[in-house]
């Protein structure tokens, strides 16, 4: 179904809000993170103190999901503290995207030697002659195509949604999972490119009758205005770069 459907009447959504995790000395270094287990920075864990206080102003959310890599988790287990939430999940559906062989490397020299993999990271931008296969293309060293990682981070977040319906919850994941799932409601072949810093609010709205995503807002830094930590949301796991 098309994003601008209309919606039926009487149909219950699940509101999920999905963060971006805070920042890494990692994210700062901009290295290549993927699936690395990197701790949040101070600057990060002060990024997961305001947005949960901003959080905790709207309503409560009924659970609380989250990767369970440690800069994720940390985020979440932030949120979960001040919005008062019992109920938190980490799970290894919502890690980033394995970056193979890559990660570890210094963003720059992990493009110089791979190019090919982040012209596959400008996936809204549809350019004449691209390889209509090149999001099947695994990463060298146990890597993840983005058609693997849209298919985890999706699933997931459908179960999620169903689970959830009439209830708002909160989501934690990463960039690139996270572009992934505003690209599941983009219409096909469309040109959209967006940028996810580090504890951005990415809210989406799912039918419980159709199951069809609607994308209510993206990259949503208010909360960070005025504290100084725009200029440090780089994000070194090439999600917002």
């Amino acid at each position: 179904m098309s994003p601008t459907s209309a919606p039926i009447a009487g149909e219950e959504f699940t509101e999920v809000v999905v963060v971006r995790h805070g920042e890494t000395f990692w994210n700062a270094s901009r290295i290549v993170q993927g699936q690395m287990d990197p701790e949040l920075n101070e600057i990060g864990r002060q990024q997961a103190v305001v947005v949960a206080r901003r959080l905790s102003k709207e309503t409560k959310p009924a659970a609380i999901y989250s990767s369970d890599l440690k800069r994720a988790a940390e985020t979440a287990e932030i949120i979960a503290k001040v919005c008062d939430v019992s109920n938190l999940v980490l799970h290894e559906a919502l890690r980033e995207r394995h970056m193979g062989h890559l990660q570890g490397l210094k963003w720059d020299d992990a493009v110089n030697k791979n190019p090919d993999v982040f012209r596959g990271f400008d996936i809204f931008k549809i350019t004449e002659g691209s390889d209509p296969d090149s999001r099947n293309q695994e990463i060298p060293g146990g890597g993840e195509s983005l058609n693997q990682l849209n298919e985890r981070c999706v699933s997931y977040l459908n179960k999620i949604a169903q689970e959830h319906i009439g209830e708002r919850v909160v989501v934690v994941s990463h960039g690139a999972a996270i572009l992934e799932l505003c690209r599941h409601t983009d219409p096909p072949n469309s040109s959209i490119r967006r940028n996810i810093p580090n504890t951005s609010l990415n809210v989406f709205r799912v039918s419980g009758v159709t199951g069809q995503w609607i994308l209510e807002r993206c990259g949503d830094v208010g909360h960070l205005n005025g504290n100084s930590f725009l200029e440090n949301s780089f994000g070194g796991d090439g999600a917002s770069a």
